[in-house]
């Protein structure tokens, strides 16, 4: 295995490459924050002590989440045994589930796994999806190949067991941007071609299809079946809740307000326990272009809180389609930003976007159902010093896998309240920026849930912000967010419910804008000023209710430094890990992290983390992706564990004319996103 040279060191702190931000987040971190709010942060708010009500717990109605199942086999054992840490010292004994041996951090162009562990490449970027799909061709792709081909850059994946065949699942993966540098040979950025914008459209969106499992391996097959399925670019939508039909989406292409035609920048996303895929439209603002030719105040306001600014778009597709053209069509924008959702089982379905939940750069959508059948869905705004949201919906969950109760089951995020997180914490007066843990010996505090938008049965909405319709609460979220003085937090990314205790867990990537000029300061959720490494949150919910209990699991960064927290773990025995985004669990409890933008000069990674007991907070390196790659959309089984591998080889000097990286195929192959499994040998 080769070593590659590291990411070209972004902003000071993520190490993704300016080439991967450019085109997955349209440079966000290089533009001004949005969020120009004087909302609260904790330096602000003064309130009473909120009573903690008793935390619903377990009960979930077959609660489904990304990585939720059993523990993985490899990972557990009936025979405890030492954890050996990367100085050669020893403790015992091993926790269930995290029974490996840590692989240490490096910078090899492979997919680095524990030892005595096996690995499979199953599905990557060009392969047939739709039966009578061509076989990919780096040099001569059509947008006609690809509409039927896996998608670029994986992130999201989930599997479903399929009923009545052993082995068998339903995976589904999205496909979050296109970086057209790597796409195709002697790209000209200034002068894109139709075809290139057509082969675009149809390299986003998600893939869904089967795959069949091998007894005695984690290995997996794709297969031709009735669900295989590509959603892209061009896919038509039906929009729910009270954003439908309204003035803000109505458009030339559609004067109802009611359909809208793909979906972009799909991150994140989750399972529900009604056999469905939830999927998050992130860093939607990049694909619109001459938002400066807007005059309105109010208009032009709007579009700036969701970072939509300048005059042509990176990827010019505002020259092929005038959606994309903000002079054109002003309201299209807003029509892109929600949680959409997708039902498998049925591939001449249509898909929805829920405009109940609120329109933001969601990073994903997971859902909880507590004991009486209450559905609760948790979705964080990925962007410097936005907003936590969870959505209760007034309708129950209908048990049952029949067409009565899908038909049911798939209103249930068109109906109940959305609400903002506002947190407090227990000792203010503690936090200078640096990272110095309170007296108490860990961050902690309360939090209550702000409502601002009410869904009724008839799928009106009522807004709960003063001076906004329920309208402009659904399409303009943020400055509903802003309003009630939300906390402004650090990139909150993927929220997961753990499966077993009910706590939630939420990923703060990064920001390194905290406490800056200007900006807002340290706080105890967020306790690092210029924070390049991030952390995880730790939520006791009520779920239903509005009031939680909340602490900081970790703190990330090297375990060296004085400002990193493992739980109170010995942070000699874990592995350093920086900028935590996508979450997952086994079904002993075990938290499983995967990284974007490790920033500490390794590959980033997958990692596990002990949350119960005397080892809390250990933490400890299960894979590296490639260099230049992104581990995403982790999934922890039985059998196997399963990670997304997106944009290997993104390197600043690389492209497809000079390919640094040759992952999954080797020799002088173009690098591609691809699916990996992992086993136990």
């Amino acid at each position: 295995m080769k070593p590659l040279p590291l990411f070209a060191v972004h902003d000071g702190s993520s190490a993704r490459s300016n080439l991967t931000c450019k085109y997955k987040c349209g440079d966000a971190c290089f533009h001004e924050v949005p969020n120009t709010s004087k909302g609260q942060y904790f330096g602000d708010i003064v309130k009473t002590a909120m009573s903690r009500r008793g935390v619903l717990r377990g009960g979930a109605m077959a609660v489904v989440a990304v990585g939720a199942g059993s523990v993985l086999a490899a990972c557990s054992t009936d025979d405890p045994a030492t954890t050996t840490a990367a100085d050669g010292s020893t403790t015992a004994p091993e926790v269930d589930g995290v029974d490996f041996t840590a692989v240490a951090p490096n910078t090899e162009d492979a997919v680095v796994v524990p030892e005595g562990y096996e690995q499979q490449v199953f599905i990557r970027w060009g392969d047939p999806v739709v039966e009578g799909a061509p076989e990919f061709d780096f040099d001569n792709q059509t947008a006609a190949a690809q509409a039927m081909q896996f998608g670029f850059n994986n992130d999201f994946a989930g599997m479903l067991p399929i009923e009545g065949t052993p082995n068998a699942y339903l995976l589904a993966v999205s496909h979050e941007y296109t970086t057209e540098p790597f796409l195709f040979k002697g790209y000209d950025e200034e002068n894109p071609t139709r075809e290139q914008f057509d082969i675009a459209l149809a390299a986003h969106g998600l893939s869904i299809l089967q795959v069949n499992g091998e007894s005695g391996s984690g290995r997996l097959t794709p297969a031709f079946s009735q669900y295989n399925r590509r959603i892209t670019g061009t896919t038509e939508f039906v929009i729910t809740g009270p954003a439908a039909g309204s003035d803000f989406l109505k458009t030339s292409v559609d004067p109802t307000g009611t359909r809208a035609f793909g979906t972009f920048n799909n991150c994140s996303g989750g399972l529900t326990p009604w056999g469905t895929v939830l999927s998050g439209e992130e860093n939607i603002n990049q694909y619109f272009g001459n938002a400066e030719s807007v005059t309105e105040p109010a208009q032009a306001e709007r579009l700036a809180r969701y970072g939509i600014e300048g005059a042509a778009s990176d990827r010019k597709w505002e020259r092929f389609d005038k959606r994309f053209d903000i002079a054109q069509e002003p309201n299209e924008v807003n029509r892109f930003g929600y949680v959409v959702e997708i039902d498998p089982w049925d591939p001449n379905s249509t898909p929805i976007k829920h405009s109940a939940l609120g329109r933001f750069k969601h990073e994903a959508a997971t859902i909880y159902v507590t004991d009486d059948g209450t559905v609760v869905a948790y979705s964080g705004d990925d962007e410097r010093f936005d907003y936590m949201y969870k959505f209760v919906s007034s309708r129950k969950m209908m048990p049952g896998n029949g067409q009565a109760a899908m038909r049911h089951n798939l209103t249930l995020l068109d109906a109940g309240t959305l609400y903002v997180a506002v947190l407090t914490g227990d000792a203010p007066d503690a936090i200078d920026g640096s990272g110095t843990l309170p007296e108490a010996g860990k961050f902690a505090g309360k939090g209550e849930w702000i409502p601002l938008l009410r869904t009724n049965e008839d799928g009106r909405g009522e807004s709960l912000v003063d001076g906004m319709s329920a309208e402009e609460v659904a399409v303009f979220t943020r400055q509903a967010g802003d309003k009630v003085g939300a906390t402004k937090m650090d990139r909150p990314e993927d929220f997961e419910p753990n499966p077993v205790t009910g706590k939630v867990y939420v990923a703060l990537t990064n920001n390194t804008n905290r406490g800056t000029e200007g900006k807002a300061a340290a706080d105890e959720a967020n306790p690092r000023n210029k924070n390049k490494n991030g952390q995880v949150l730790e939520i006791e919910d009520e779920h239903a209710g509005t009031s939680f209990v909340w602490n900081l699991l970790i703190v990330a960064g090297d375990p060296n430094e004085a400002d990193t927290y493992f739980g109170g773990f010995d942070k000699s025995q874990v592995s350093p890990i920086s900028c935590p985004d996508n979450l997952a669990f086994d079904s002993k409890g075990n938290l499983w992290i995967s990284t974007d933008g490790n920033a500490l000069e390794s590959n980033d990674g997958l990692f596990a983390v002990v949350l119960e007991g005397e080892r809390r907070g250990e933490t400890r390196q299960f894979l590296t992706v490639p260099a230049g790659a992104e581990t995403c959309g982790p999934i922890i089984q039985d059998e196997r564990v399963v990670v997304a591998v997106q944009h290997p080889g993104e390197f600043d000097e690389a492209s497809a004319d000079n390919p640094i990286s040759h992952w999954p195929d080797g020799g002088s192959s173009q690098p591609r996103p691809a699916m990996v499994a992992v086993w136990k040998s």
